[in-house]
């Protein structure tokens, strides 16, 4: 069992074109196997390659260039061209690996080199929808949510005939609270022919990756899935079944291989729900948003959850659907970055995060803007990294601190997060000022048994204090730090 991983994704498709811009053959074949290793050094436990799958491209130039769409593209890239859009790696035709990208041996041999390196490998699994254009429409039509030729008069935005010579009409894929993805068709879960095609496709992919990041996954649960097409399903006289799809299908995986992770991009507080279905880990959307939004209090708040629930949480503060993380200001990002790589749960970084890029990319896109490094940003992750891959950030205990008031009328210690780890006689105590203002604390801590006066190394900053233990023991520890500046202390 791994405790409190690490998760590094790739856009896949966009990240190849860096190895040479201008060889577009460039596959999972080409890239140098000593190129894993600084992923290795890092001890990131899992990779995500984003974007792996075979998609159609005959729905490109009828759905990726609507105007919303165009107007992002624009956003990120500003010399842009109509070669440029590539479609979206969540309408899978099919789950084979895209030709441009490799294929099923070069993923296999790819899988075996992380592996050795202590990296296991993960996929996309995307069950709500498959691309609007795909052979299965006409092979195994009963996966999907088709309906009467009335629901595509009426809306055409939703329903749609993907085939001009047949008189045959689908829904297309959607969250309820958006407008329907006109590049997917839906996946009808009520149907018993799509359970069992997506269950049988999770274990065929059991065999070459290590674990599946599932989106959308809510949108598969029963309740969600009638909320959503209420009116369609009951007209087609499909009912809701006794059992939800996840709790099958992952029971399913997990008898096959034990070892196979479950991860749900997942919304609407239903994430513990989830999680009682068999996910192994749920994105933590409302910290992001906190970390984004919120006050130190709230932040707090949120960590006061059950710690099973925490330790089965995703955090992260960027992702390929997320807004870039620098975006929040140096300063707060990198406070933000303390935050979500030192409490419990899967610690994610999407790829660019690193340098402090700014841009986020749309997945329709297949080529990146040129961007800046920002100055600092490498050397303080390659600093973070380093410290979380101690065993004590992995292995060890961790407790919620409560920071104190450092004198009278001095209220800034409600801007300070504060929580140690244990691991056998090694202690970390991490305290971040989550707030604009200087500010100051104080953090009782039982340090019976240490010498009068001790050394506190600060990882982070790369210094020590020494400290009274009678002191840190009965008033607290003193702490001021200037706005979102962090220690890690070892002692």
């Amino acid at each position: 069992m791994r405790y409190n991983p690490s998760l590094y994704e790739i856009n896949t498709r966009v990240w190849l074109r860096r190895f040479d811009p201008h060889k577009k053959e460039f596959t999972l074949a080409d890239i140098p196997s000593g190129y894993w290793n600084k992923f290795a050094e890092d001890r990131f436990d899992y990779l995500w390659l984003m974007g792996l799958w075979k998609t159609s491209k005959s729905v490109i130039k009828k759905y990726c260039f609507e105007e919303d769409l165009v107007k992002n593209y624009k956003h990120a890239l500003k010399d842009w061209s109509p070669e440029d859009v590539i479609g979206s790696p969540f309408a899978v035709a099919e789950y084979n690996v895209d030709p441009l990208i490799g294929n099923k041996r070069t993923l296999l041999e790819l899988k075996s080199l992380l592996n050795k390196k202590g990296i296991r490998l993960i996929l996309d699994f995307v069950p709500n929808h498959f691309s609007a254009q795909n052979e299965l429409l006409l092979t195994n039509s009963g996966i999907f949510l088709s309906v009467d030729k009335k629901y595509y008069e009426e809306d055409p935005h939703t329903f749609y005939r993907p085939f001009e010579d047949k008189e045959i009409y689908f829904a297309h894929g959607r969250d309820p609270f958006f407008p329907a993805w006109q590049d997917t068709v839906q996946v009808n879960f009520f149907s018993r022919e799509a359970r069992e095609y997506l269950t049988n496709t999770l274990l065929g992919l059991v065999k070459i990756c290590d674990g599946v990041r599932c989106d959308m996954a809510m949108l598969a649960l029963n309740n969600v899935f009638q909320n959503t097409w209420g009116g369609v399903l009951s007209n087609n006289g499909f009912e809701k079944p006794f059992d939800e799809f996840w709790k099958t299908a992952i029971d399913a995986v997990k008898k096959e291989r034990a070892d196979f992770i479950f991860i749900a991009e997942a919304y609407w507080d239903l994430e513990w729900d989830l999680q009682q279905l068999g996910f192994d880990y749920t994105y933590d959307k409302r910290l992001t948003d906190r970390l984004k939004f919120s006050t130190p209090e709230s932040i707090n708040e949120h960590l006061s959850a059950e710690i099973e629930y925490q330790k089965k949480s995703l955090r992260f503060i960027e992702n390929h659907d997320e807004e870039r993380a620098i975006l929040m200001g140096k300063d707060k990002s990198k406070a933000a970055a303390v935050v979500i790589s030192t409490i419990p749960g899967l610690r994610f970084y999407n790829d660019g995060q690193f340098d402090g890029k700014k841009i986020k990319l749309p997945v329709q896109l297949g080529r990146e803007p040129e961007e800046t490094v920002v100055a600092g940003m490498p050397e303080f992750y390659k600093t973070l990294l380093k410290i979380i891959s101690q065993d004590i950030f992995k292995k060890g205990r961790w407790e919620l601190l409560k920071p104190e008031i450092s004198w009278e009328n001095n209220f800034t210690f409600k801007n300070m997060l504060a929580w140690k780890w244990n691991l056998n006689n090694e202690w970390r105590v991490v305290v971040i000022n989550y707030s604009d203002s200087v500010s100051t604390c104080r953090l009782k801590l039982d340090v019976r048994g240490f010498p009068e006066e001790f050394v506190l190394q600060d990882l982070l900053n790369n210094k020590s204090y020494t400290r009274s233990a009678e002191e840190i023991y009965h008033s607290g520890l003193y702490v001021e730090l200037k706005p979102f500046q962090a220690h890690i202390f070892a002692f």
